[in-house]
């Protein structure tokens, strides 16, 4: 795989079956998204695009075909090695934020890196530096309850780029319908902070969605129709 390459999709198909039925989610994809590049997967409901991201977040294993992410195949790991490559190449923001609500914004900020073993004066420069590039430093203190969507949605972003110093350039952020429950204007906002700072801070961005404005602010677009990809924009 080139270098540059971070993640490397190859012939994958995934079958799920149910009951005596076959259901094919995904027909021999194969792609190829380089470092620090912002991608978007397009497509109708049930086209798949949910099930690829599952399968470049370690989340699924295909049916056929191999995921390397960074240089690693994790198409036959093992479960305990799975999570390894989660926790720290792997992050994701979701559509409905999916934060602690017993945690301040620091907290669920911080978390990441204490589940990554990063001693405690690194975490509070890391942290402090997040929530700063989001605007949030004023609301560091504030549980989720406390935070308006936006707000959330922020908090999220600066949790999936909190990773391990010197890990930044093999982060894959991966997000799902990430302004699906927002606002035109905030999620247009809050859009922008995501691809700038998932690129600003060296990480890879992989974007599932039905907006088409989400599309746009994407270096590349693959559409997806019954399990497979159509050309990119």
């Amino acid at each position: 795989m080139n270098s540059d390459t971070i993640v490397d999709v190859q012939d994958v198909s995934r079958v799920y079956r149910m009951g005596e039925i076959e259901v094919h989610a995904l027909r021999g994809v194969s792609l190829q998204i380089q470092r620090g590049q912002a991608i978007g997967i397009m497509g109708p409901s049930g086209s798949g695009k949910t099930t690829l991201l599952n399968l470049i977040g370690a989340l699924d294993r295909p049916t056929r075909g191999r995921v390397v992410i960074d240089d690693v195949d994790i198409t036959e790991m093992s479960d305990d090695a799975l999570t390894t490559v989660r926790r720290n190449k792997i992050s994701y923001v979701f559509q409905f934020f999916n934060l602690l609500p017993v945690l301040t914004a620091y907290e669920n900020v911080e978390l990441p890196l204490l589940i990554a073993g990063v001693v405690e004066d690194a975490r509070k420069e890391q942290v402090d530096h997040l929530l700063s590039l989001v605007g949030l430093t004023e609301r560091a203190e504030h549980r989720p309850d406390e935070l308006s969507g936006g707000e959330q949605q922020r908090v999220a972003i600066a949790r999936a780029l909190a990773k391990p110093k010197g890990s930044a350039s093999s982060i894959v952020v991966l997000a799902d319908e990430p302004t699906g429950d927002l606002d035109y204007n905030t999620g247009k906002e809050i859009l922008d902070i995501l691809v700038s700072l998932t690129k600003g801070e060296g990480g890879t961005l992989i974007t599932v969605t039905h907006d088409p404005e989400v599309g746009e602010k994407m270096d590349y677009v693959y559409r997806m129709r019954d399990g497979q990809i159509e050309n990119p924009k």
